[in-house]
């Protein structure tokens, strides 16, 4: 669970500055959702949302999975990825997994299993940890700067409310669908295989 909650941006516990505009994206994305479900211009704080910021959501929904699963799968197939390793199988995948999640969400923690003190592992881990930080904010910084650049337009009949419970759902729904789709994956390879070895051997 604490790896699912760092990858899904930290927005569910403990997401303290970077799980805050996390959120925020995902509000933005979700107002987007609506707004095609009901078929008008989307809306949020009172400020149209419309291509611009979109695509500056996704591109920081993008770069988060981007660089943790390419990091994670060159340090699964590389000899000095795998040297580091002191288990194979899907516990040696969550570690090199848990690693660069943590390291892409400024988590700062690791798996006591890998030994990331080698060459490789201080690079990339590193470079994960520099675009997590500095990559990921600029997408956001550019919708604050749109939307602060926009006039307030009032409510209007077709504009869903963002204080209710049907917006708190449907942006559970979409941090949720947009987390599993990306990463499900590799946690079913990793962590959920690891899982059901170790009650398959509680049952032998």
């Amino acid at each position: 669970m604490p790896l699912f909650n760092i990858q899904l941006g930290e927005v569910v516990f403990g997401g303290v500055g970077a799980g805050l505009y996390g959120m925020l994206v995902m509000a933005v994305l979700s107002v987007f959702i609506a707004g095609l479900m009901v078929g008008r211009t989307p809306e949020y704080l009172g400020k149209k949302i419309e291509t611009r910021e979109v695509k500056l959501a996704m591109l920081y929904v993008l770069i988060f999975p981007l660089v943790i699963l390419s990091f994670t799968a060159w340090s699964s197939v590389v000899p000095h990825g795998l040297s580091s390793l002191n288990n194979a199988g899907p516990h040696g995948l969550s570690e090199i997994l848990y690693a660069f999640t943590s390291a892409t969400g400024n988590n700062g923690s690791a798996f006591a299993g890998l030994n990331a003190n080698t060459p490789w592992y201080n690079l990339t881990l590193g470079l994960a940890m520099l675009v997590g930080r500095f990559l990921m904010i600029v997408p956001v910084l550019a919708i604050a700067g749109v939307l602060a650049g926009k006039k307030r337009v009032p409510a209007g009949p077709g504009t869903l409310p963002t204080n209710g419970p049907l917006f708190a759902a449907l942006l559970v729904g979409v941090i949720l669908i947009v987390g599993a789709l990306t990463f499900f994956p590799v946690l079913g390879l990793g962590p959920i295989v690891e899982h059901f070895l170790m009650q398959s051997e509680k049952v032998i």
